[in-house]
C-alpha cells in the first residue's frame, strides 16, 4: 500500500509538470505571434506613407512627380568662326648657305646652331695660304708697271723739249706717249687682278647672307668644302617662323590674308599668336588640301621641322551659345530638349558648330529664344513634364 501511495503522488508531480510546460509554450507561441504582427503593421503604415499622392482625377500611372531641370534661353552671341588645323613649323625664309668660292679646307668654324648673326657676318673661313701668295704677286706687279709708266713719262718729257729743236721728230714723239699710255693701261690692268684676286680670296670666308638664325651647322674644322659640297649652314632669316597649315579645300576658300590665329605646339600647353601671309594658290589632287602659311615670330619653344596645331579665326557670327552639357546625340545626329508653354520636354535637331571655352555654337536648328535644357537632358524623355528652373548664362 505504501508503494501505490508513493506512485500515485510521483505521478500527480509529473502532471503539474507537464501542464506547467505547456502553458509556457503557449505563452512563447503569442508572443512571438504577436511581434510579427507588430513587424508587418509597421512596414504597412512606413509603405503607406512613402506612396507618392495621386493627383485629383488622375489614375496611377500620370502621378509621377515632375523634375526640377535647369534651363537657359541662349539669345545669339557675335561669336568667332574657327578653323582648326594641324601642320609643320619651319622658317618663314629659310636660307641654304654653302661654299660661294673655289673652296678649301675649312680652318675656322664661328657660330653653332641656334647663334643670332649680323648680315655678312662670317661663319667659317676656309685655308687661303695659295690665294694670299697669289695676291702678293700682283700687288708686286702693279709695283712693276707703276716703275714702267714713270720711266715712261721721263721719256716723253724729254723728248717735248727737244722736238722743238729738232733733234727728234713728231713720229717718235707720238710712239712715247703710247709706250707712257701702255705703262699707265698696265698698271689698271694689275690693279684689277688684284682687287679680282682679293675678292676671290675674301669668298674663301662664308658669311651670312641677311641677318637671322642658325638653325643648322653641317661643317667642321678639317673639312675639305667645294661649290659640291651643298649646305653648310641653314638659317633662317630675321628668325621668323611659320605654320604650314594643311587644310581642306572648303576651309581653305574661308581663308584670307590677314586673318588672326593661334599656333599651339606639340607637348607644349602654350599659344603663340599669328596671322595667315600667304595662301597656297593650288589644292594637292590626292590629298584635296591646300597650305595656308600663318607667319610667327621667333619663339625658342617653337622649334622648325615640329608639328603643331592651330586655330584661325575665318570671321564672325551671330549665333546661340550653349554649353557643351545641353548638346545630346544619337544615331540621328545632335539634339537639344527645349521646353515647350506646358513644361514638357521637345527634341530639337541641331547642327553644332565650333567648341570653344565659351561653349558650343549651334550653327542651326535654334533661334535662340528657346528655354533649352542645360543639365540632366541625358535622363529626360520626349514628352516629360518638368519644372523649369531658369539659369542666366552657361556659367
Amino acid at each position: 500500500m505504501n508503494y501505490e501511495t508513493g506512485f500515485a503522488r510521483d505521478q500527480g508531480t509529473i502532471d503539474m509538470i507537464d501542464d506547467e510546460g505547456k502553458a509556457a509554450k503557449r505563452r512563447r507561441i503569442l508572443v512571438i505571434g504577436g511581434a510579427v504582427a507588430a513587424v508587418v503593421l509597421i512596414l504597412a503604415v512606413v509603405s503607406w506613407a512613402m506612396k507618392p499622392a495621386t493627383p485629383a482625377g488622375g489614375d496611377a500611372g500620370k502621378g509621377k512627380q515632375a523634375a526640377t531641370v535647369s534651363v537657359m534661353v541662349p539669345g545669339r552671341q557675335t561669336v568667332d568662326r574657327i578653323v582648326s588645323a594641324t601642320g609643320n613649323l619651319g622658317a618663314r625664309r629659310e636660307m641654304p648657305i654653302g661654299v660661294a668660292g673655289e673652296g678649301g679646307m675649312v680652318t675656322q668654324v664661328l657660330v653653332e646652331a641656334g647663334t643670332w648673326v649680323a648680315a655678312g657676318q662670317v661663319l667659317a673661313t676656309v685655308d687661303r695660304q695659295v690665294q694670299t701668295q697669289q695676291g702678293a704677286s700682283l700687288a708686286a706687279q702693279i709695283g712693276v708697271a707703276d716703275a714702267d709708266l714713270r720711266v715712261a713719262q721721263s721719256e716723253l718729257d724729254r723728248a717735248q723739249l727737244l722736238v722743238s729743236r729738232g733733234f727728234i721728230s713728231k713720229a717718235d714723239i707720238d710712239r712715247k706717249v703710247a709706250t707712257r699710255d701702255a705703262a699707265r693701261a698696265r698698271i689698271g690692268v694689275a690693279r684689277a687682278q688684284l682687287a679680282q684676286q682679293r675678292a676671290t680670296t675674301s669668298r674663301l670666308d662664308i658669311r651670312a647672307p641677311a641677318a637671322g638664325l642658325v638653325l643648322e651647322r653641317k661643317v667642321e674644322p678639317g673639312q675639305v668644302v667645294s661649290p659640291g659640297s651643298g649646305m653648310l649652314f641653314r638659317m633662317a632669316k630675321g628668325g621668323e617662323l611659320e605654320l604650314l597649315a594643311r587644310l581642306g579645300e572648303v576651309d581653305l576658300a574661308r581663308m584670307s590674308v590677314g586673318q588672326r590665329a593661334s599656333v599651339t605646339p606639340v607637348g607644349s600647353a602654350q599659344s603663340f599668336a599669328g596671322q595667315i601671309w600667304q595662301i597656297s594658290p593650288v589644292i594637292d589632287p590626292q590629298t584635296r588640301q591646300g597650305v595656308a602659311r600663318v607667319a610667327l615670330s621667333y619663339d625658342k619653344a617653337l622649334r622648325p621641322g615640329g608639328f603643331a596645331s592651330t586655330k584661325i579665326v575665318s570671321g564672325a557670327a551671330d549665333l546661340p551659345l550653349l554649353p557643351e552639357s545641353a548638346i545630346q546625340s544619337d544615331p540621328k545626329g545632335s539634339f537639344v530638349y527645349i521646353v515647350d508653354s506646358h513644361n514638357k520636354v521637345v527634341r530639337r535637331d541641331v547642327t553644332v558648330g565650333d567648341v570653344t571655352d565659351a561653349g558650343v555654337t549651334v550653327l542651326s536648328g535654334l533661334t535662340g529664344q528657346e528655354a533649352v535644357v542645360v543639365s540632366a537632358g541625358a535622363f529626360l524623355n520626349p514628352g516629360e513634364s518638368i519644372i523649369p528652373q531658369r539659369v542666366k548664362s552657361i556659367g
